[in-house]
């Protein structure tokens, strides 16, 4: 039963990330879901790293993993699910509550580039000294 109601979700989500969003934001696309993904941040502010990750994972947006820490920067791996209709969906808005999660941690501004590999995704946040 759990797994027809993932399966669902999944579609759902997938539908509205593929599709309607597109249609409906056109060539804003990336920049309205990149404001999004900040928007949702400033609601649901994280208190550390973890609750970043765990905020992907509750949210269904995958899986993500501090990959490297450097002095004015974070990078981190975004796994992919197996399944292919997830690869082709435009990441702008994870990329903006990362954003917005590293501003309100490190008090300073931030901005997350997105680096697309073949199986998963790299965002590297970087922030004003």
């Amino acid at each position: 039963m759990e797994e027809n109601a993932n399966n669902y979700a999944s579609f759902s989500y997938t539908l509205l990330r593929n599709t309607l969003i597109p249609e409906l934001l056109g060539k804003e696309e990336a920049d309205i879901m990149y404001w999004g993904g900040k928007t949702i941040a400033r609601k649901y502010r994280a208190e550390d790293l973890q609750d970043i990750v765990s905020f992907f994972n509750q949210a269904g947006w995958g899986e993500l993993k501090i990959a490297k820490e450097k002095r004015r920067e974070y990078h981190f791996d975004f796994i992919l699910p197996p399944t292919t209709e997830h690869q082709s969906i435009d990441r702008h808005l994870e990329a903006g509550f990362l954003a917005e999660q590293i501003e309100n941690l490190k008090g300073k501004t931030a901005e997350t580039y997105i680096i697309e590999k073949r199986n998963h995704i790299t965002f590297e946040v970087h922030w004003d000294r």
